[in-house]
């Protein structure tokens, strides 16, 4: 003979436990009569064939047709209230459920105005209470028997995220700006999530955010753009990468020699990066305008600079008189009267 429950409670529910169905295996025997004791962080959703009849809050109640009008059509008219009918209690738990992570499980890319497009991770902590029982067992508990917080975070935090993503997006900041932006990201980021929580029957009581930070990527680029604006000097920035990697490439090779060859990464670091500013200086001075060298058999006129033979007397140029003792047919250089070498470069002019 199948066992009527003339009691229905569920008075030990854990503190992460979001709903308990009585009894647990699924329908069980109730009749009218049987008493319904709900706790005061309880609300009791009755169902019969898979449909909710009706809600009730704390307090002892008996199970009637006349609190439960529904069973009159369903049951029909129970012989002296001992006829037994299938039905089924979900006890909701309402109180609120504090400290539910949230993070991105994957970083999110956000367009900086400084830095271009950069990926972060976000994690922080929400609250949320269950604001409509019978929509949330319908929509998210089920047939299942036991339902805890372990079992949605999940999919909260995939709406978290969504939403966290698009206001991050829609709020235009730098990623230097943002630790100090925590509580505007928190508070716009839950007003976001009221609708799509409420639409399961969820109430955010509490959103925060507590760490956005850079991946290893985009905090490498950070460093580098850091040390540029502090170093300043194309010379000595370089020489700073250079010595930093060679200084990772020792700290790799392991304890044994580690420092001799840190040192030595140091050292070449170093004159790497002096020889790499040396070419870029270089190469930056390319466009310049350079004084051409003058050619061999002419010299540079001291009075309007023109190339002119070095046997000429006389600038064809300018006419301005030479002078006697002429001019270095190597280096271009004045040579006094009578000299047989160049005072500047030492070519033989004699």
């Amino acid at each position: 003979m199948p066992r009527i429950f003339d009691i229905i409670e569920a008075p030990d529910m854990g503190e992460r436990e979001i709903v308990r169905r009585f009894p647990p295996s699924g329908s069980g025997d109730f009749r009218i009569g049987s008493q319904l004791i709900v706790r005061e962080f309880q609300t009791a959703v009755f169902f019969r064939d898979g449909k909710a009849l009706d809600t009730f809050g704390p307090g002892r109640h008996t199970i009637t047709t006349a609190n439960i009008p529904l069973l009159t059509s369903l049951i029909g008219v129970a012989f002296s209230g001992e006829t037994p009918f299938k039905a089924e209690v979900y006890f909701v738990n309402m109180r609120e459920f504090v400290d539910m992570k949230w993070g991105t499980p994957e970083p999110i890319a956000m367009r900086d105005a400084e830095l271009g497009m950069v990926r972060l991770r976000a994690f922080g902590t929400y609250s949320m209470q269950v604001s409509d029982p019978q929509l949330f067992v319908n929509k998210i508990v089920g047939a299942q028997g036991l339902y805890d917080t372990s079992q949605i975070e999940g999919f909260l935090r995939s709406i978290v995220v969504s939403k966290f993503a698009d206001f991050l997006g829609e709020a235009g900041k730098s990623l230097f700006d943002l630790p100090s932006l925590y509580d505007e990201l928190s508070a716009g980021t839950k007003a976001k999530l009221q609708d799509d929580f409420s639409s399961l029957g969820i109430a955010l009581k509490t959103f925060y955010v507590f760490s956005i930070t850079p991946t290893e990527e985009t905090a490498k680029a950070i460093d580098e753009r850091a040390a540029m604006g502090a170093i300043g000097d194309m010379q000595k920035y370089l020489q700073f990468k250079a010595a930093r990697a060679m200084g990772d490439m020792a700290t790799q090779e392991g304890a044994g020699g580690g420092a001799a060859q840190m040192g030595l990464g140091l050292g070449a670091g170093a004159g790497m990066g002096a020889m790499m500013a040396g070419m870029i200086s270089q190469a930056m001075q390319a466009g310049k305008t350079v004084t051409p060298t003058p050619a061999a058999g002419t010299k540079a006129c001291p009075s309007c600079g023109a190339q002119i033979p070095v046997s000429a007397k006389f600038c064809p140029n300018c006419g301005a008189k030479q002078e006697a003792g002429g001019f270095c047919p190597q280096c271009g250089s004045p040579l006094p009267p009578g000299a047989k070498f160049c005072p500047n470069c030492g070519a033989k002019v004699g």
